[in-house]
């Protein structure tokens, strides 16, 4: 699934032959996402200046002149930038056509994702409860720990709880808590200040340093345009239960967290 690197990736991608174009139309082959795609979507959407394109959590939102798009690529999607009228593939299933003679194009495997519409995208029901985006002031460690008394869950799904903090998915949980020496068994609530004070530095380091890899490509991924991610090739946890740790030697162990497989070193996590 695309974490909040991946989908940075394709805003940045994207966002410079969008912004200040005009839609000269919507064509949807395939409403049915995770949620229908809005019947009238062509008749808001075109005619209008798409005027800029942010991100909030794992979400795009694409802010034209009476509205905003909010989407989301799901387990599989992708959007691209491609000319209008190029040949359509299997599971393309939109096309946002602009006057500059580019398109952009949407494609969902599993149609997982989202395209909806919305007036007061911050106050839609997917994003109005999620927490502080990970890479601003508005998230540090002393919020982890002051959130984190009390509960006795597994640290590793606690921060990946997007009422804690947005963006924080299986991958770079896994490889925040190893930078940060944590195992991601511990209860939440018996970790100290320090450590949830070293955790959210690393999760910032590892977010951002991600983010100018272009990502993590491991099966379906790639940016606005049309690159894969790099970021995997620097994994020191994610996906490899069984081989050795790159900084001790010793085998790291893999276990199920909140139905997540969860890789760690047994020696340099605790």
């Amino acid at each position: 699934m695309p974490e909040l690197p991946e989908v940075e990736t394709t805003r940045r991608g994207i966002a410079p032959h969008l912004e200040g174009q005009r839609v000269s139309r919507v064509l949807v082959r395939e409403r049915r996402l995770r949620w229908p795609i809005p019947e009238d979507l062509d008749v808001r959407l075109s005619g209008q200046r798409i005027e800029c394109v942010e991100r909030r959590a794992k979400y795009l939102l694409i802010q034209a002149q009476s509205g905003t798009l909010i989407s989301h690529l799901g387990m599989s999607g992708n959007l691209r930038l491609v000319p209008v009228g190029a040949p359509v593939a299997k599971h393309e299933h939109v096309d946002i056509e602009l006057e500059s003679g580019l398109a952009l194009r949407y494609t969902d495997p599993r149609r997982f994702g989202a395209m909806l519409w919305s007036q007061d995208p911050l106050s839609h029901e997917l994003l109005v409860r999620l927490g502080p985006e990970p890479l601003t002031d508005a998230f540090d460690g002393e919020r982890l720990y002051q959130l984190a008394r009390g509960r006795s869950m597994a640290v590793k799904p606690f921060i990946m709880d997007n009422a804690v903090v947005v963006g924080v998915g299986n991958i770079y949980a896994t490889e925040a808590l190893f930078a940060a020496g944590i195992d991601p068994r511990r209860e939440a609530g018996g970790i100290s200040r320090a450590r949830y004070i070293a955790l959210a530095v690393e999760i910032k380091r590892i977010l951002a340093h991600a983010i100018e890899r272009g990502g993590t490509t491991l099966r379906d991924f790639i940016g606005g345009d049309g690159q894969p991610g790099y970021f995997q090739q620097e994994l020191f946890a994610y996906g490899r239960g069984g081989e050795f740790c790159k900084v001790c030697g010793s085998t790291l162990r893999e276990v199920k967290l909140g139905q997540r497989a969860s890789v760690y070193c047994p020696k340099c996590q605790r």
